[in-house]
């Protein structure tokens, strides 16, 4: 008897990470669904209803790499191996350099984006190899391309995202593990929806997810989603640098922490 293929998810209880669990669900997966909050999950579960035997909640906090890598191998003793390993955890917040208390935001932002996101990978990489199939997943942003004011923490994490996940890629070449790095324009989900900013091509989750579900299960490599964003982040690589500093004054920051 074939076993369904399982996929492991972190930041599951809500936004990109929900609609990623739902497409996987409704496309024959079993799901591994990681969040500090877990009850969020359950009651997402509930409401769908979800079958019992083919889905398992994991509380981690990606930010702390004892409590992620534990429920990585919890989920490896409980379900087995996943095949798709998506590592969505994040945090988006604005940050000031000259404030202090901006500093430990950053360290967070990196804390989570970051270092949580290579920690999620890691319980699975060695069997993956050894096993010589499976899929690492890392969710970038558009954000990544280029800086922009007040957006620091995040631009920069998600870079990191970009950067980590091609190294990682060429590590693992001829191996049969697969690193996917998603890059998402502006999905509409509680992180964008304080946005004090234009969204062009504003998505849906569930369109992202479907989307995802196919470049991951197809092994690309790198994707922005949606297209259109993709080509407005080629456009603004190549913009010099004078050009892009004017283009950008007067937009709206990100929002920090704690601000209204």
């Amino acid at each position: 008897m074939t076993t369904s293929p399982l996929v492991f998810i972190t930041g599951a209880s809500s936004g990109i990470g929900q609609a990623l669990a739902a497409s996987f669900y409704d496309a024959g997966y079993r799901l591994a669904l990681v969040a500090r909050r877990t009850g969020e999950i359950e009651a997402w579960a509930n409401a769908r209803q979800l079958s019992a035997d083919r889905y398992r909640i994991y509380s981690a906090d990606v930010a702390q790499t004892d409590s992620i890598v534990a429920a990585g191998s919890a989920c490896i003793a409980q379900q087995g191996l996943p095949d798709v390993v998506i590592a969505n955890a994040g945090i988006s917040v604005g940050i000031d350099t000259a404030e202090r208390s901006d500093l430990d935001v950053l360290a967070q932002t990196f804390a989570t984006n970051n270092v949580g996101l290579a920690a999620t990978f890691h319980p699975f990489v060695r069997a993956m190899v050894q096993r010589g199939s499976g899929r690492l997943v890392g969710i970038g942003s558009v954000a990544s391309i280029r800086g922009l004011p007040g957006h620091g923490a995040y631009c920069a994490s998600k870079a990191g995202v970009v950067a980590y996940c091609e190294s990682l890629r060429g590590e693992l070449f001829n191996s049969g593990v697969k690193v996917v790095t998603l890059c998402p324009g502006y999905i509409d989900t509680p992180l964008t929806q304080g946005n004090r900013y234009g969204m062009p091509f504003l998505m849906k989750a569930e369109d992202f997810a479907g989307q995802a579900l196919r470049a991951i299960e197809a092994g690309t490599s790198y994707r922005v989603i949606p297209w259109q964003m993709g080509v407005i982040a080629k456009i603004m690589r190549m913009l010099p640098n004078a050009v892009l500093d004017r283009a950008v004054q007067g937009r709206e920051r990100k929002k920090r922490s704690g601000e209204a």
